[in-house]
C-alpha cells in the first residue's frame, strides 16, 4: 500500500502554485482560474465514470488519480484547505448518510 496521501499532493501543488504557468501544469491551471480547474475537473470525471462503466481498472485507476489531482487544484484555485473538506467528511461520518442529507437545507 502506498504512504502517499492527499496532504501530500496538497502540499505539492502548493509548492508548484508559484512557479511559472511554462514551467508547471499545476501553474498553468491554476493561472487559469477556478474556471480553468472546473472544467478540467469535470473532463476527468466523466472520463473515470466511464472506465468504470466499462469495466477497465487501468483506466479507472488513471483517471481517479487524475481526479483526485485536479480536484485538489480545483479546491486551491478556490481558497479551499482541503483540510477542510476532510473536517466535513469526518463531520458527516458522525451519522448515517440519510440522516446526513436529511439535515441539508432544501436546495
Amino acid at each position: 500500500m502506498s504512504a502517499y496521501t492527499l496532504d501530500d499532493l496538497a502540499r505539492l501543488v502548493a509548492s508548484r502554485a508559484g512557479t511559472a504557468p511554462d514551467q508547471s501544469y499545476t501553474a498553468k491551471l491554476l493561472a487559469g482560474g477556478p474556471a480553468k480547474a472546473a472544467k478540467k475537473l469535470g473532463e476527468e470525471a466523466v472520463e473515470a465514470a466511464i472506465a468504470a462503466v466499462q469495466g477497465d481498472k487501468a483506466g479507472l485507476t488513471n483517471e481517479a488519480a487524475d481526479v483526485l489531482y485536479h480536484l485538489v487544484v480545483l479546491l486551491r484555485a478556490g481558497g479551499v484547505e482541503l483540510s477542510a473538506v476532510m473536517a466535513e467528511l469526518e463531520r458527516r461520518t458522525a451519522q448515517s448518510g440519510i440522516a446526513e442529507k436529511a439535515s441539508r437545507p432544501p436546495a
